[in-house]
């Protein structure tokens, strides 16, 4: 099941993306980052080395799998206030969107696997700082833009960072067998938070 935001299209290229990096991560598991090839990677997906480069710039960008996207409606919704007028619950809200895109097409298996990869090779660690820090940017600058000087820069930077942390608790407890979705256990652990800090 994909999420309802994403077109036929776009859902047949997100499903065909995790194929991709979820033989592209067995393969790294199996052979370490250096030990196979595009070519190798085309003959596990039963694709063309040509194809697989429409997907993915580099075995590297294979590995770590799809960039999560938000549609630009959501997007422009968000920037204008939307859909509740609370910030929390409007970024809970893109969270979702993120999640939903891809949660269903993920097992448990597949993000501890990616999850050990990462912690264990230090060029893939590299790669998702930089692609983490680009993630933070672009939420932040959404964040900044919508509140028109009610949030600086840096308390969009810090809240963003809060709901990461969010996010890694709801993948540690899906991981650790939690029956629930993980955009259901991101909601939960969401409120926990709240609860917090209130």
């Amino acid at each position: 099941m994909t999420s309802p935001a994403l077109s036929t299209r776009e859902a047949r290229r997100l499903a065909t993306e995790i194929r991709i990096a979820r033989c592209a991560q067995v393969l790294t598991a199996e052979r370490g980052l250096d030990g196979f090839t595009m070519d190798d990677l085309a003959e596990a997906t039963a694709l063309s080395r040509r194809t697989l480069f429409n997907y993915f710039p580099g075995k590297l960008d294979a590995v770590l799998g799809p960039v999560p996207v938000i549609a630009e409606d959501t997007r422009a919704r968000f920037v204008e206030g939307g859909p509740h007028g609370r910030l929390i619950d409007d970024l809970a809200v893109l969270a979702h969107e993120l999640l939903d895109g891809q949660s269903d097409e993920l097992d448990r298996e597949d993000i501890a696997r990616i999850t050990h990869l990462i912690t264990t090779t230090p060029r893939l660690l590299t790669a998702v700082i930089d692609r983490f820090e680009e993630f933070v940017g672009g939420f932040v600058d959404l964040i900044v833009e919508r509140e028109q000087g009610r949030v600086d820069a840096v308390r969009a930077r810090l809240l963003v960072r809060l709901l990461v942390t969010v996010f890694e608790s709801a993948i540690g407890t899906y991981v650790a067998g939690d029956e629930r979705s993980i955009p259901d256990l991101f909601d939960h652990t969401l409120a926990a938070a709240r609860e917090l800090f209130t």
